[in-house]
């Protein structure tokens, strides 16, 4: 058993087999064979990690290329393109000119693809409101603020200044 299920004492630990397990769940689309129907059963969980790509790229002001799809999902920018092609197959995803760099395409998310994402994050938010039934508001407030603080900090030591 994991650092995590042990009740180890090594915060480290048991955040790191928390990642894991969250990461497991979403890998094995728990959330996705939850979801009866609807728009989102049309894409995939990778699919639905190009979507968030390209939404967070908005939400920060910046736009997003395949390059940049590669880059936030880890992956290689073969296996990029093969998704944002399947994403712009489902018309979940528009290709457009960039206007500043005529060789590369921007990202841009279809309605279709932001009905998909709402109705995904709407699933994603169904769960962890589950998983916080019956925890106090102090409690669900805390988690909040610390997870916020966590991930800033992740991001800032596994992905180092922005290019």
């Amino acid at each position: 058993m994991s650092a995590f299920e042990h009740g180890v004492d090594d915060p480290a630990a048991v955040i790191e087999q928390a990642m894991l397990a969250i990461r497991r769940s979403q890998g094995r689309r728990t959330l996705h064979r939850r979801r009866a129907g609807g728009e989102a059963s049309l894409a995939e969980a990778a699919t639905f990690r190009v979507l968030d790509a390209i939404e967070a790229a908005g939400d920060a002001g910046r736009v997003m290329t395949v390059t940049g799809v590669a880059d936030a999902l880890g992956v290689d920018q073969p296996r990029a393109s093969r998704l944002v092609a399947r994403a712009v197959r489902a018309g979940l995803v528009r290709r457009g000119a960039d206007p500043g760099d005529g060789r590369r395409s921007v990202l841009t998310l279809t309605s279709r693809g932001r009905a998909v994402l709402a109705e995904v994050h709407g699933t994603r938010r169904q769960a962890v409101e589950a998983a916080l039934a019956g925890w106090s508001a102090d409690d669900r407030d805390a988690l909040a603020r610390l997870l916020r603080a966590f991930v800033s900090s992740w991001e800032r030591t596994t992905r180092g200044p922005a290019t």
